[in-house]
């Protein structure tokens, strides 16, 4: 037996965070993954699939070249090569993440499943490892539906699409959720025939609704075909095709293509733990049960990240660490997760970034008269037409001046959202960054354009413009 001051299980980010902090504070550390170090971020996530997205950008750009002024010939995606260089890239960034750093930061690292003994053994390998904290952090994996057929057919997940080597030339896409929409769009660029399928009556059904309509706009004009307020009832295969079959309020449909994908969320990795030996709640779907310190009902055993089924984001992820590590190594205070102000961003093309309470939660949680919505378009902003990227809109929702949310469709709204995000963290009106001096051309200050709307509002509308006029030719 073998005995640690913290045992961490899971090494995705938050574990690696984890195991990284703890190292570094003298701790004596053991990480136990049952596979690799890197997680689900590294190796069917955030990295290869941001890379695919860029490829299939460049491709994009490459058949739009002639609004440049720049001739070139028909594009061939070579779809191998595309797949090659995204492992190149896991390989570069994996490379942070290798055991052997981390082993020689101290930390003990073990590969292997494993499970509770009791609420301060873990058996991985064989081996005992007594902790006298513990840290959770196994993620997430993808749901797969219960659709007769379904599993027997094959179906594709974002990991193991991640595996082909041949370019389908048709695919349907379960779920028009972020990983749906992002898939579609990657695989449409790059040739493939797109149909993505969703439950409910709209794509990206969390976001504001006024926004996802417009890059559904986008898709469909990218040739993608979107299916709404539809259901799978079974899935078989004929003729080495996966045949679809569905039903919707306007009948039955069947639809047919080479691959089939499901995109519809994913779950938390609670299985195979032995949470119950250990006495920890937690719910299947919902993850491992925490308090605000992100305790388990183990106190001296903490949960962070996908697991305990809050928000399944990488820097959520990081978020969690960084006080799962404190609340169980210093003494001093315990610091509370905070989910007032949490972004995320899918990565189409254009980007769609949020923060916040969209229109519709922002006037149910406030009234609806005491609700105020800015728009600004990205046609009308300087550098995205310069570099054909115009479409898109900056939508901010407040109460009074401040921020309740902010939603961006447009070039590089992923890093926009950041300004939003400072504000509603230390609560800083709308009024200021329109007086903020923001470099022009940038998109950036499409930002500033959008809270000049709060004064537009106020300044050109209304007794004020009479008043002033009066005032001007006294």
């Amino acid at each position: 037996m073998k005995k640690f001051d913290l045992v961490i299980i899971g090494g995705g980010v938050a574990g690696l965070v984890c195991a990284s902090g703890a190292a570094q504070l003298g701790a004596r550390v053991a990480l136990v993954d049952r596979e690799s170090l890197g997680g689900d971020c590294l190796r069917s996530g955030c990295v290869p699939t941001k890379r695919l997205i860029q490829s299939a950008k460049a491709a994009s750009i490459v058949r739009r070249a002639a609004e440049f002024g720049i001739e070139t010939g028909d594009v061939n995606v070579n779809f191998p090569k595309v797949m090659e260089s995204m492992r190149g890239i896991q390989a570069r960034i994996g490379e942070n993440d290798s055991p052997e750093r981390f082993r020689k930061m101290g930390v003990e690292v073990i590969l292997g499943a494993g499970r509770f003994v009791d609420n301060y053994l873990f058996e991985v390998n064989g081996e005992k490892l007594c902790g006298k904290k513990f840290i959770i952090a196994t993620g997430s994996s993808p749901v797969m539906l219960p659709i007769a057929g379904l599993k027997d057919s094959g179906a594709l997940t974002n990991e193991s699409a991640l595996k082909l080597e041949k370019l389908p030339g048709s695919i349907t896409i379960l779920g028009g959720g972020p990983i749906g929409v992002e898939f579609g769009q990657v695989f449409s660029r790059f040739g493939s025939k797109v149909t993505i399928i969703e439950r409910q009556d709209r794509i990206l059904s969390r976001e504001d609704s006024e926004v996802s309509d417009m890059l559904l706009k986008l898709l469909v004009r990218e040739g993608i075909d979107v299916i709404t307020n539809t259901e799978v009832k079974e899935v078989n295969e004929s003729n080495g095709k996966k045949v679809i079959k569905t039903h919707s309020s306007s009948g039955d449909k069947t639809f047919e293509s080479d691959e089939l994908m499901i995109a519809i969320g994913r779950a938390p990795n609670v299985e195979g733990l032995n949470l119950e030996g250990a006495g920890i709640a937690y719910d299947k779907r919902k993850g491992i049960k925490v308090n605000e310190h992100l305790q388990t009902s183990q106190k001296h055993i903490l949960a962070c990240g996908d697991v305990v089924g809050s928000y399944a984001f990488t820097h959520v992820a990081e978020y969690h660490a960084g006080i799962a590590l404190s609340n169980t190594l210093l003494p001093i205070g315990k610091r509370k997760v905070d989910y007032r102000v949490v972004p995320w961003t899918t990565f189409t093309d254009p980007e769609f970034a949020r923060v916040g309470l969209t229109e519709m939660e922002a006037k149910e949680e406030h009234g609806e008269k005491n609700i105020s919505t800015y728009r600004f378009y990205f046609n009308d902003v300087d550098r995205a037409v310069i570099e054909g990227e115009g479409y898109g809109i900056i939508k901010v929702v407040c109460h009074k001046k401040e921020i309740l949310g902010a939603h961006i469709l447009g070039p590089h709204a992923g890093e926009l959202i950041h300004e939003y995000v400072l504000a509603m963290n230390e609560n800083i009106p709308i009024t200021k960054i329109s007086r903020a001096i923001h470099v022009y051309p940038t998109d950036a200050m499409a930002l500033k354009r959008a809270a000049d709307q709060y004064y537009r509002a106020r300044l050109f509308t209304g007794l004020f413009p009479k008043i002033a006029k009066r005032l001007i030719r006294r």
